[in-house]
């Protein structure tokens, strides 16, 4: 490997950190200057994303680009990056949106300038290094730091109600989070021995993995077999359950899942279109992304245990997040609810622990962020000729709006995922992955008829806001779609033909992923035969002379140590 290979994402996650600085050298007076500059980092952050995404080998080791220093050694931790195919994903989506929410915002955002737009470059910043962290204390401080930035986008340039959206949803989050924190301290104090304790993502599940597997047996196995627990697998008995559900509520509420999801709506309605372009494009992803990485594989047994319960919440917030949008009249808060809605697929296709659910689930995250995204874009550009956000208000507009017709009436094909969009491979692939899941038929059934409702209430609203008489006044000369309006919802457009007739090769990248998921989210699961090969993490270790490591240091993949043994 190069030395920029082994730096890529050094660059791709603190590039926008660097534009930040020169916006922030730049005179508040110059708005233009301002928007120039951050709107040529996220371009440059774009590239070298794009590059780190095209150079993952789905065929080579499962993760890769690492690089990893010594940090706070006496601790365990280190500053530890590196990307799988679901990371690589998630973080192309990443820079995908960041310069189109730059030129969506262009005209939305006319006070606090330059302070918006180094918002915006902090918040790229954290997404990014949550992302690509391999260790858990580093994806931890990226996860919180994200916050800081989000609420100000809300609290700052939100509408009316701002300033309690932005509370509430940094409340929300906050507490899940913290208790997750206590969780880590604890899996971090009993996973090793003392002088053996790290934060390293690969060590804390190698030693972790060897207790889950005794674990599994004794609780499916005969009475009586947990009696001869010793050791990790006896305390993870004990208390594996509960650091499992500090970890899921942190990340059920990123989700957001119902019934902690009501932060949400408020946190879309308010948020100016940038902040509701990041938060549905890549910030719930967070969530569905932390049971995947986390949650899930450092507590098989109790996933598998809580699995039945989940999947009903998850049922749930399919359902009642499509019935809450054929309640609504404010177009933004539906295309919110259908965010709950919408992810609940994501939720559901991970816990039917299928390679069909699994895969269907990772594409529908990407799916997720262009197609809600779009949506929420396509509101911000009406919201600004309008100024309201009820139906009422709007009907017929498709005779003075063509351009914008046609573009929302093909994002709304996506979000209801009509066949050769990319919607409907990730929702078809998360109903079978669960019909064949061992879950109850049940849940595939309420799900299907969340993808009826799905459609109902978008085109219901299509055909309230676009279509049938130009009955108000203020509606008859409404402006179509300027040039930097068409080239910012553009790409969508394309992605939404792309994705769903062409997706083997953002398919092939997520594949050994999912593979790998399904195995070690079997652990728990009785009479799973899985593959050791899938099961352990293999990962960049530090060299023996660590201590006296440089900033610069690094492994190429070549020279990976052997994870270490672990703990009986």
């Amino acid at each position: 490997m190069s030395f920029f290979d082994t730096h890529l994402l050094n660059v791709v996650i603190y590039l926008p950190l660097v534009f930040a600085a020169l916006v922030l050298m730049l005179p508040a007076s110059e708005p233009g200057q301002i928007r120039a500059v951050t709107l040529v980092g996220m371009l440059l952050d774009l590239v070298f994303g794009a590059w780190a995404y095209l150079r993952y080998e789905p065929g080579g080791p499962e993760f890769q680009m690492e690089f990893r220093v010594p940090w706070f050694e006496h601790f365990g931790t280190s500053y530890h990056l590196g990307v799988d195919g679901l990371a690589a994903s998630l973080l192309m989506l990443t820079v995908f949106l960041g310069p189109l929410v730059v030129l969506a915002s262009t005209t939305y955002i006319s006070h606090r300038i330059k302070e918006f737009h180094l918002a915006l470059l902090v918040l790229q910043t954290t997404m990014l290094g949550a992302l690509a962290s391999m260790d858990v204390l580093l994806f931890y401080i990226f996860f919180e730091a994200m916050l800081v930035p989000m609420y100000l986008l809300v609290g700052v340039w939100g509408a009316e109600d701002r300033q309690m959206a932005a509370v509430k949803f940094f409340l929300y989050t906050l507490v899940g989070s913290l208790l997750m924190l206590v969780a880590i301290v604890s899996l971090y104090f009993i996973s090793a021995p003392p002088g053996a304790r790290s934060f390293d993502y690969a060590t804390m599940y190698n030693n972790l993995l060897s207790a889950n597997r005794s674990l599994a047996a004794c609780v499916n196995g005969p009475e009586g077999a947990c009696a001869s627990l010793t050791g990790l697998a006896k305390l993870l008995h004990t208390w594996g359950p509960w650091m499992f559900a500090a970890f899921a509520l942190a990340f059920a509420i990123k989700v957001p899942m119902w019934p902690v999801h009501t932060w949400l709506p408020d946190a879309h309605v308010q948020a100016p279109v940038a902040g509701s372009m990041i938060l549905a494009g890549v910030m719930l992803k967070m969530g569905t992304y932390g049971f995947w990485r986390f949650a899930i594989p450092f507590f098989p047994v109790a996933a598998q245990q809580a699995r039945p319960f989940l999947a009903t919440l998850a049922v749930i917030g399919i359902v009642y997040g499509a019935l809450m949008c054929l309640a609504q009249r404010d177009i933004k808060k539906l295309i919110a609810y259908s965010s709950v809605s919408h992810l609940g697929y994501c939720m559901l296709g991970m816990l039917a622990v299928t390679v069909e659910g699994a895969t269907g689930s990772a594409y529908q995250m990407l799916n997720h962020g262009v197609s809600t995204g779009a949506l929420f874009l396509l509101f911000g550009f009406l919201y600004e000729r309008r100024h309201s956000r009820l139906m009422s208000d709007f009907g017929g507009i498709a005779k003075v709006m063509p351009v914008f017709t046609v573009a929302f009436i093909i994002i709304t094909f996506s979000s209801i995922a009509v066949p050769g969009t990319n919607g409907f491979i990730g929702e078809f692939l998360v109903l079978l992955g669960t019909f064949k899941s061992s879950l109850s038929l049940g849940f595939g059934a309420f799900a299907t008829l969340g993808v009826i409702l799905g459609a109902a209430y978008m085109l219901w609203m299509v055909q309230k806001v676009f279509f049938g008489a130009l009955t108000h006044r203020e509606n008859q000369h409404l402006r179509d779609m300027n040039l930097r309006e068409v080239l910012t919802v553009l790409p969508f457009i394309i992605m939404v033909p792309v994705m769903g007739l062409m997706p083997q090769p953002f398919l092939d990248r997520i594949a050994p992923s999912t593979d790998r998921f399904v195995a070690r989210a079997s652990v728990g699961a009785p009479g799973a035969q899985v593959k050791d090969d899938q099961l352990r993490v293999e990962a960049m270790a530090l060299p023996s002379s660590a201590t006296a490591a440089a900033p610069s240091a690094h492994v190429p993949h070549a020279a990976r140590a052997a994870a270490p043994s672990p703990r009986p």
